[in-house]
């Protein structure tokens, strides 16, 4: 029932947002356009529901001749692959908007597992295991508000899990609104920094997952630098 109202909220929020934001969409393009040579839109095969690949869209924050399906921390000096303008929307989140239009044609939805890249199958086998492929990715997640790019897989997929699991209509505003604190203090974002971010290892154990009526949501797991995620 709730997965057909998520639907309909998230395409309504979408189209919204596509018409309110299209100056914005304007102004990046331009500045994305004269900043370096390729195309504004940068288009990459990810895992949807159920394991269904479809093309991501992003604003293009890495020079053309950057392997196109590598993660990003996987990459020789990844920092200077980057546009002149790739480091601050990286940063600001402002690469992920082109993803409205995957709302909007029902390929993703705001709240949800990030989607993996086509190749990245420990990840997508690791969701497997708790359920969290069968849920649409979304623009963020349950695993985004806590740590982002800075959780090893096996974490980020047991709380991807955990939301599909619990998939709800406060769950997701509490989603949302911790999203924009993380976005708004660039909390976890191990891209488009200057220096890389050490690694190092948890100091306890991973708590249980409670339901978000019951837990605290805004609590955040021990981070660690992230080996197998990318964001373009």
């Amino acid at each position: 029932m709730y997965a057909s109202f998520k639907r309909v909220i998230d395409f309504l929020f979408a189209f919204v947002g596509l018409v309110v934001l299209s100056p914005a969409f304007l102004v990046l393009g331009v500045a994305i356009k004269c900043d370096s040579h390729g195309p504004v839109i940068f288009r990459q095969k990810r895992v949807g529901i159920h394991g269904r690949l479809f093309d991501i869209l992003k604003f293009r924050t890495m020079r053309v001749d950057t392997p196109r399906d590598m993660p990003t921390h996987l990459l020789d000096n990844p920092v200077e692959r980057m546009t002149g303008i790739g480091p601050f929307l990286r940063r600001s989140s402002l690469d992920e908007l082109p993803q409205l239009l995957n709302i909007l044609c029902g390929e993703m939805s705001f709240v949800g597992p990030r989607p993996a890249l086509w190749n990245q199958y420990d990840l997508t086998a690791e969701r497997d295991k708790y359920g969290a492929n069968n849920g649409r990715p979304g623009l963020t997640g349950w695993a985004q508000v806590n740590g982002r790019d800075e959780l090893p897989i096996d974490i980020k997929a047991r709380l991807d899990g955990d939301y599909v699991r619990h998939m709800g209509l406060w769950f997701d505003v509490r989603c949302l609104l911790l999203t924009v604190g993380s976005v708004l203090r660039s909390e976890g974002v191990a891209e488009g920094r200057p220096q890389a971010i050490e690694s190092r290892e948890y100091e306890t154990q991973p708590t249980s997952f409670v339901a978000p009526e019951t837990s605290d949501v805004g609590k955040r797991v021990p981070q660690v630098t992230d080996l197998g995620t990318c964001d373009e």
